[in-house]
Parts: C-alpha cells; sequence; structure tokens
C-alpha cells in the first residue's frame, strides 16, 4: 500500500481545451481537522489505512499542501433543473483535484467539495456545511454497499469557521471519488452553446477512459449514447429496488456514466409510499419515487438532443426506447433477487405488483419488511404471523402469501437456502434519515464516533451486528417526517 506522496496523477480532463474548466486553487479553512476518513476509499486509491492519521492528510485533500501531480480545476456544465434549463453552472463549490492512477490500472477523480468560491459558484461562498458532507459520505457507501452504482467517499474534513445557509452552520469539506464527473449537462453546456467541437471532444475523451471498446468504431456515437440509456436505466432500477428516492434529478445530477451522483435531499423509504417525495423543495413531486424512471427518460432525451451533431434525430429516438424493457428487465430481476426466487415467470410482475399494493395501503415499513421475508415459511398452510402482523387487515397479505407459496414450491426453493441468499439481498440496516441526522448531530457537537459507527454499520448492511439493532428500527416519532431540502 501506497503513502501519500506516491499517488500517481493522470489528469486527462486538464488536456481539454480550456472552455472545459477554469483552473483554481482550493481555499483551505484555517483550522482543518479530520472528521472521518473511509478504509474502504483508501483502499481504492491503494493507500495504506494508517496515512489517514497523518496532519499531511488533512493539509493534502483540504487543498493546503497540494500533492506533486495535482492540478486543481472547476468543470463547466449545464444542466436542465426543474426541468429549467440553466446555461451555466458548472463546480460552484466544488473542485476536481486530480486524477489518480492506482497500480491496477483503475482511475479515480479526486473531487474536493466546499473548497472555495470558483467562477461558476454565482455569489456563492462555494462552501459546503457539516450536515450535507455527513449525509453524502454516509449515503454513497450506503448505496454502494447495497450494490447500486455510485460515487464513494474518502473523507470529511471538518473547520471552525461559520458558514451561513437559512442559519448559521458548521463548515465543512467532503472528498469524493468516481471514475468521471462527466454529466449529462456537461454535454448539454457545449451543445446549447453551439460548440459542436467541444461535444465531439467530450464525447472523445469519454469514451477513450471508458468505454474503450468504442475507440475507433464505426458508429461509436451511437452505440455510447445506447450504453449510457441502458447504465441510467439499471441504476434507477436499483434505486426503486432498495427504495432510494434521489430528490434532485435535474440533468446536471445524472452522471453519463451512470453512477448515482450529488447526494442532496436524497431518502431512503421508511413506510411504503409509491408518491414518497424526499425533497421539501419539490412540493410538485416532480422528483418523487414513483417518478424517478419517468424524469430519467426526460433527462436522456436531454442528452440525446445534445448529441445530435454527432448522432441523427432518428437514431436518438430508437435508442431512447432501449430505457423502458431495460428498466423493466433489471427491476424485476432485482426483486426476484428480494423475494428469494430462482427462475424468471410470466407471474412474477403481478405479484411484485400485487404485494407493493398492499405495502402500500398498510403503510408497511420497507425494509423491515423484506427483512423479515427472509424468514418465511413456505410449508403448507404456514401462518406466517410475524409478517401478516405488518398489515391492517391481514387477509389481503394471506392471500398474497398463498400466491407466493406456491410459487416457491412449484421451483423447489429450500427454506433454508432462500433465506441465506434473501440475507444477502435484503438489507438489516439502511440509511434511514433519522440515523443520518443522530450522526450529524453528535458532529456538530463535536462528537465524530457516531459518524464512524453508523458508516461501518451502513457498509456491510447485510450483517446481524448484535448490540446495533436501535439502528435498524422504524423511525422514532421526532425522525418520522424530518425535513430536507435542496441546501442539504
Amino acid at each position: 500500500m501506497a503513502l501519500l506522496e506516491q499517488l500517481v496523477f493522470d489528469n486527462t480532463y486538464a488536456r481539454l481545451p480550456p472552455g472545459f474548466a477554469a483552473r483554481v486553487a482550493p481555499a483551505p479553512f484555517p483550522d482543518a481537522h479530520l472528521v472521518s476518513a473511509n478504509p474502504a476509499a483508501l483502499r481504492l486509491l491503494g493507500l495504506d489505512a494508517g496515512e489517514a492519521a497523518r496532519p499531511e492528510f488533512v493539509r493534502v485533500f483540504g487543498g493546503a499542501t497540494p500533492l506533486p501531480g495535482m492540478e486543481p480545476l472547476a468543470m463547466v456544465y449545464a444542466g436542465h433543473q426543474f426541468g429549467v434549463y440553466v446555461p451555466r453552472l458548472g463546480d460552484g463549490r466544488a473542485l476536481l483535484l486530480g486524477e489518480v492512477r492506482t497500480p491496477d490500472g483503475a482511475k479515480w477523480d479526486l473531487h474536493l467539495k466546499g473548497g472555495g468560491p470558483t467562477p461558476f459558484s454565482r455569489g456563492g461562498d462555494g462552501r459546503a456545511v457539516l450536515r450535507s458532507t455527513v449525509r453524502e459520505y454516509l449515503a454513497s457507501e450506503a448505496l454502494h454497499a447495497l450494490g447500486v452504482p455510485t460515487t464513494r467517499a474518502l473523507c470529511v474534513l471538518g473547520g471552525r469557521a461559520p458558514v451561513y445557509r437559512e442559519d448559521v452552520e458548521t463548515g465543512a469539506m467532503l472528498v469524493r471519488l468516481a471514475p468521471s464527473h462527466v454529466r449529462f449537462g456537461t454535454f448539454e453546456f457545449f451543445h446549447h452553446t453551439d460548440q459542436p467541437e467541444h461535444v465531439a471532444a467530450l464525447a472523445e475523451h469519454v469514451i477513450a477512459g471508458h468505454f474503450p471498446h468504442l475507440v475507433g468504431q464505426e458508429g461509436r456515437y451511437a452505440r455510447f449514447f445506447a450504453e449510457v440509456v441502458e447504465r441510467t436505466a439499471r441504476l434507477v432500477a436499483r434505486w426503486q429496488a432498495v427504495g432510494f428516492a434521489h430528490g434532485v434529478m435535474n440533468t446536471d445530477n445524472l452522471s453519463i456514466l451512470g453512477l448515482t451522483l450529488d447526494y442532496g435531499p436524497y431518502g431512503f423509504m421508511d413506510d411504503f409510499d409509491p408518491g414518497f417525495i424526499c425533497n421539501h423543495s419539490d412540493p410538485h413531486g416532480r422528483y418523487a419515487f414513483d417518478q424517478q424512471p419517468r424524469v430519467a427518460l426526460w433527462n436522456l432525451a436531454c442528452l440525446g438532443e445534445a448529441l445530435l451533431t454527432l448522432i441523427t434525430e432518428d437514431e436518438a429516438r430508437a435508442l431512447l426506447g432501449l430505457f423502458q424493457p431495460t428498466f423493466a428487465a433489471h427491476f424485476l430481476a432485482r426483486m426476484r433477487e428480494k423475494l428469494g426466487l430462482t427462475e424468471a415467470r410470466q407471474e412474477d410482475r403481478p405479484l411484485v405488483e400485487d404485494l407493493f399494493a398492499l405495502l402500500a395501503g398498510s403503510h408497511v415499513d420497507y425494509p423491515r419488511f423484506f427483512r423479515a421475508l427472509n424468514r418465511f415459511d413456505s410449508g403448507p398452510g404456514a401462518p406466517n404471523d410475524a409478517l401478516r402482523d405488518h398489515f391492517l387487515p391481514p387477509e389481503g397479505f394471506d392471500a398474497w402469501a398463498a400466491r407466493y407459496q406456491d410459487r416457491l414450491l412449484s421451483e423447489g426453493s429450500v427454506d433454508a437456502d432462500r433465506h441465506a441468499r434473501m440475507d444477502r439481498v435484503n438489507p438489516k440496516y439502511v440509511l434511514r434519515n433519522w440515523v443520518a441526522q443522530q450522526a450529524i448531530a453528535r458532529a456538530q457537537e463535536g462528537d465524530f464516533a457516531e459518524v464512524d459507527r453508523v458508516l461501518a454499520l451502513v457498509s456491510a448492511p447485510f450483517d446481524e451486528h448484535p448490540g446495533m439493532e436501535a439502528y435498524a428500527a422504524s423511525p422514532p416519532t421526532w425522525g418520522r417526517h424530518l425535513v430536507v431540502s435542496c441546501s442539504s
């Protein structure tokens, strides 16, 4: 494992034409300190775990002492925000510190959030707050552990200088990792500013770095768009299966690689509600849980428009048609896993849809129900009382359970084997808002141990973690209606 000083940089984005980014030096906190460092992300970079304990770690990732090879820059992009096109956004509180090449050939962007103002800050201070950095830090690792593609989180750094939002808050920085931070909105910016040569240059950059099988191929731009459509469909299918709402699916917040990007007012579902709105800034529910597939397709159409100097309109329309069947197939496959089914059958879709209707009708806790389903008894006439007690009245569940039993028996399902499989799919621990808020509150008081404790739980969500059962509970009364907005 390497030392900080041994990180190797290959800054491919910095070698693009000047119009792609602005070179900006970070504005470090004078009193920066470590809140938490993520051992899993350190391993991704090939760094020894002990590097986080060095004073140099905070100085390097807080922007005070750049490593040789770092070339900090703020990326430009545009985007549709709540359906309205905003022509110039860009990294207003984030900086791409550099791109690390690891010994195994991987490339990781080091992206610092909260590093001070940039030319894209639009009058803002370029800072982040402890509340939002802790939320992203925990959520990105939680989704990764659930098998959902996402950016990763390296560390949270704190500062004591106040940051002014709706209230005075504690400032912080987050360092996140991703193979690329290019967004749908990056392509939109160059298309809508009539720079087709930059659209082509960006496409070639992304293809060379992340779709190498397409380099130099005939029709590569159409094939590239097809893969982005399919990646996005699979991503949203996984969100739906785990009960995750992103909250602000603007085109500038969608990754060209199909990663979960830009954690703001997200929410993991407690009581099942198809119309769940996790973002207080979205009163009309544009980004409600059940609207995520529709919005993803709408955003892909915006990306397709931005590529019209590279592909034809007919190609774009045809390739958008890949979204729905890809989403439907992938979502149903994930739900079969959650139900412990090993065979694909026609009756699976109504089985899932009817279960969702029952969960919604009785406001059943989504993660707790599926964790309990891991112990479903498929024996004829087995009462499964621990499950039926979730439903009022229980008769609807009884009828569904009989169908489920028949389905399991018809494929020769063995309870013990199925239980073990489902234990690896249905988590005991999810990052509920009340759990995140508890960690944030303690961190704001200077106690960072809770952040590390929650990180450990959500990084191994399928394990039992004896003594930690309270973190798997439904929200307490105070945590049932926490308000999370775009400022989060």
